[in-house]
């Protein structure tokens, strides 16, 4: 039995699609806002401050592994529903949730992890979304898309002690943006240009001290429509610690775009 933490984004129906494929036995802790796998006869609704009922849930059906997919946003403090776990782990939960919303799932793993539950990686099931080095799309980055690139990299890698920084947007060889904790939507708004159209390029790299099971850089077609809206021209991701969603379709809009694919 695989326990299947869920927050937002797309990645987590992927991962269910597979799982179901193989009929393998899971069950789902749904972290969503809009309750997404609510019809799912395995799926359980839970507050991220109940951790008693999930310790519960996991350790009554016999599962001591777990896997965590999509986005698990800082939540509000005031509306949270505690049982005695929660109130005992919350102080912990506050204190990690200032550093993004990454770090609220490294706490919540250590915590399962005094509770004997592994956490194994989100990719176990969906090896075929992480991208290997290549390029991906007809169009391959010229030598101005390589500065651009180096510059976005040499920037993140600088950036590595900020765990909320997983991208950058570089253009005519400086970056003009970086990643928050709003993410790459935001990222991406900032950036827009009405003078250049065609020109610059996102970099999505893990940090450096990325805890490969959760919140690798995830790419997708609505990324690549944002980056189009932001006149990039390119993305670039790296090797097996990425995930791409909607491969075909993404390819497809490059191609149709002038866009490169990049994979380092």
């Amino acid at each position: 039995m695989i326990g299947l933490i869920f927050g937002e984004t797309s990645f987590p129906k992927e991962i269910l699609k597979k799982i179901k494929k193989r009929k393998s036995k899971y069950l789902i802790i749904d972290l969503t806002k809009s309750r997404a796998f609510k019809k799912d006869k395995h799926s359980y609704t839970v507050s991220i401050g109940q951790f008693g009922k999930i310790i519960n849930i996991l350790k009554t059906n016999s599962c001591n592994k777990v896997l965590f997919a999509g986005r698990v946003k800082k939540p509000n403090l005031y509306k949270l529903r505690l049982d005695i776990k929660g109130i005992y782990y919350m102080p912990r939960i506050i204190k990690s949730s200032k550093l993004g919303d990454a770090a609220i799932l490294k706490e919540i793993i250590r915590i399962l992890s005094k509770e004997k539950i592994k956490t194994i990686s989100s990719l176990t099931f969906n090896s075929e979304l992480s991208l290997k080095k290549g390029n991906y799309a007809k169009l391959k980055p010229n030598n101005e898309d390589k500065l651009d690139i180096s510059k976005a990299v040499k920037t993140l890698n600088r950036l590595g002690k900020y765990t909320f920084s997983q991208g950058a947007v570089a253009r005519n060889n400086k970056v003009i943006g970086i990643e928050g904790k709003g993410g790459t939507q935001k990222l991406l708004q900032r950036c827009k240009s009405k003078k250049f159209r065609n020109k610059g390029v996102l970099v999505k790299f893990p940090k450096k001290k990325q805890d490969p099971r959760i919140d690798l850089p995830t790419v997708g077609l609505k990324t690549f429509l944002q980056c189009k809206s932001a006149g990039l021209k390119g993305v670039v991701l790296k090797s097996n610690r990425n995930v791409f969603l909607d491969k075909k379709k993404c390819i497809k809009f490059a191609n149709k775009n002038k866009m490169f694919i990049t994979v380092k």
